[in-house]
């Protein structure tokens, strides 16, 4: 290979990766999954799931939760299985939309701890090409579940169904993306009784930490989730402020107070792990 085409690979992968806030999904419904029964009884078993997390999400002094991808044994990763295909088994459309909030929340999460586990070891999940197209980046556009007949991706789940159907910007804070820089993955699973406490939980831990919002010099500098996602934050500046606001507490919410406008953005793509590849 000719210096100028490993140049231009190079050129690529930098594009790829300082990808532009234009760029992220929009909430986009996928009509299949809209549908739901007020009055259904069922109930989803996510223990299997709250034991995985209990087992390997470990709270750090730094305030990240990281997972310890490097100890998962083989009868655990077989039980995240049986986990994940219970979950696929339900007809999610007879539930009640309580209960399809923790399902999809879990199966997301649940789904990008498997897809790590199966490439690992990697810096980042990033690194893990396997969504379709030429100029794939990470694992989000494959098809990694089918539920009720249909293939199933993280982005349709994210995008096609929890951000349109609930239209709640604390859903950000449910999912996780296996990064440093996401909110993180939490020590228990979500279940339709503690799904409220859970998103503000998450809620107020994000946005307290220095990777959700902080002021420096007198500027505000946030999560590119913000940047990303900005239309579900208000679709501005403004829109985001105040949503921090409603969450901040402490120093930062006395340095909020003055503070009209986001000076910029960040985000952390290295692994969740406990050990760095």
């Amino acid at each position: 290979m000719s210096f100028l085409t490993r140049l231009a690979a190079l050129l690529v992968v930098v594009a790829v990766w300082s990808m532009p806030a234009g760029a992220a999904p929009k909430a986009a419904l996928w009509d299949v999954w809209a549908a739901h029964d007020p009055a259904s009884a069922i109930a989803v078993d996510h223990a299997g799931w709250d034991r995985f997390l209990g087992q390997y999400v470990r709270p750090g002094s730094d305030g990240v939760n990281r997972v310890a991808y490097d100890e998962v044994t083989t009868a655990d990763r077989k039980a995240l299985d049986g986990y994940i295909d219970a979950l696929a088994a339900v007809p999610v459309r007879s539930l009640s939309q309580a209960e399809q909030l923790p399902l999809w929340v879990n199966l997301y999460n649940a789904l990008t701890v498997r897809v790590v586990l199966e490439h690992y070891p990697v810096a980042s999940i990033r690194d893990i090409d396997i969504s379709p197209g030429f100029f794939a980046d990470g694992p989000w556009g494959k098809k990694l579940v089918t539920v009720e007949g249909e293939a199933v991706s993280l982005d349709d789940i994210e995008h096609r169904i929890l951000r349109p159907i609930w239209s709640d910007p604390r859903i950000h804070y449910a999912v996780n993306c296996a990064s440093l820089g996401c909110p993180n993955l939490h020590t228990r699973a979500m279940t339709a009784e503690n799904a409220e406490a859970f998103l503000e939980e998450a809620a107020i831990a994000f946005i307290n930490h220095p990777r959700g919002a902080r002021i420096e010099d007198g500027k505000l500098y946030v999560s590119s989730i913000y940047d990303w996602f900005d239309v579900d934050f208000g679709g501005n500046d403004a829109g985001v402020i105040a949503h921090l606001k409603a969450y901040a507490q402490g120093e930062l919410a006395g340095a909020l107070t003055g503070v009209s406008r986001i000076a910029d953005d960040s985000y952390d793509w290295r692994l969740n792990g406990t050990v760095s590849p």
